[in-house]
């Protein structure tokens, strides 16, 4: 089986050119006019998330452009054999120390600005590449789960929830638990990290950077519930869409109806490297529907003439746009003034200690 990892053709990257960006106050000018009439649907890819101190794939220093990364893919994670077993050990250790940063990871001002546009009733869909849950942070208090639920879809799933391949299901704390009582020893070897903040080099699907591990000696456990039912099962897999696995039909449906029922597409801090995304504004097209882009760098629908692209980080200017297109709800408005007021600005450090806001810094 040959599956690859996804990437911006060569032939766009080589025809990128540095055309200037625009001021901020124009740039702010073109999204709140395209997004004035409402009814907007929004794509989201991991640059949202990287002022939450959450690492992006792509851009420098991102794990996809690296050549010698070598994910897990999806039928290596379920293969029942030992040799499917040692690729859950290598994917559970990284992941038991990899999943805490992200757990704890807070909403930042592009989280929150779209949360009020989304509370304010411009932006009914939301549609996010991101697996680590901060969109429904942003609106938790404000909305109810269900509401969230039909609000925002995530179409590479969820590291909040795990499940194993019979279908049974435990939330990602209770698996943690799981995790440590059958790894002692790497608990006592989180807990030190944690005391000390030497967090290893951490990535957007909760995966760390680990040097010279024996990954044998990592035990995943089996699936309490298979147990109840007369087998041991360790094939167990967070409800991430892993490289060579298909998006579930029912979430592929319901993004490309999201796309149809909305009048416009607002596409945010990705590069569309992954194609169930990059289909999703090529339906948009096709629908004779306006697509506006806001993030840094190349992507792969760069060379799309009908495409109107803004080359600057979302932080710079989404805030500002909310303003515009609320009044003075950003005022009177309780949630939307708090909305306002709240995200941080915490991007990670890059290998050379610099942050990682630069140009790609996208998912």
């Amino acid at each position: 089986m040959r599956v690859s990892v996804p990437g911006i053709p060569q032939a766009i990257l080589a025809a990128a050119g540095s055309s200037p960006a625009p001021s901020l106050p124009a740039a702010i000018e073109r999204i709140s006019t395209f997004l004035a009439p409402g009814n907007a649907t929004v794509i989201t890819g991991a640059g949202v998330s990287v002022d939450s101190g959450i690492r992006a794939y792509r851009g420098k220093d991102g794990r996809y452009t690296n050549p010698n990364y070598k994910p897990i893919f999806y039928h290596e994670l379920i293969d029942e054999t030992p040799r499917g077993y040692a690729f859950r050990q290598r994917y559970w250790l990284r992941s038991y120390l990899g999943y805490p940063p992200v757990r704890d990871a807070l909403p930042n001002t592009t989280h929150y600005a779209l949360a009020a546009l989304q509370y304010a009733g411009l932006v009914p869909r939301l549609i996010t590449q991101n697996v680590d849950g901060l969109h429904h942070k942003a609106l938790r208090g404000v909305w109810d789960e269900a509401r969230l639920r039909e609000r925002i879809l995530e179409l590479h799933g969820t590291l909040h929830k795990v499940h194993c391949n019979h279908g049974h299901t435990v939330d990602r704390e209770t698996f943690q638990d799981w995790l440590s009582a059958a790894n002692p020893q790497w608990k006592a070897y989180a807990d030190d990290l944690e005391r000390t903040g030497r967090q290893p080099r951490t990535n957007p699907d909760g995966d760390v950077v680990l040097e010279g591990v024996e990954y044998e000696t990592f035990v995943v456990p089996h699936c309490p519930s298979c147990m109840l039912e007369g087998r041991r099962n360790s094939v167990l897999k967070p409800e991430v869409i892993f490289f060579g696995e298909s998006i579930r039909q029912q979430v592929r449906e319901r993004s490309f109806e999201d796309v149809e029922k909305g009048d416009r597409l607002f596409v945010v801090g990705t590069t569309l490297a992954t194609y169930s995304a990059f289909r999703l504004l090529k339906h948009a097209l096709q629908l004779k529907k306006p697509v506006l882009m806001l993030n840094v760098g190349p992507t792969r629908a760069d060379s799309i003439a009908e495409l109107d692209k803004i080359d600057l980080p979302t932080s710079a200017v989404l805030r500002e746009v909310v303003k515009a297109l609320v009044g003075v709800r950003a005022v009177e408005d309780p949630v939307i003034r708090e909305m306002l007021a709240s995200g941080i600005t915490r991007p990670p450090l890059d290998d050379d200690g610099e942050d990682v806001t630069g140009p790609g810094a996208a998912g």
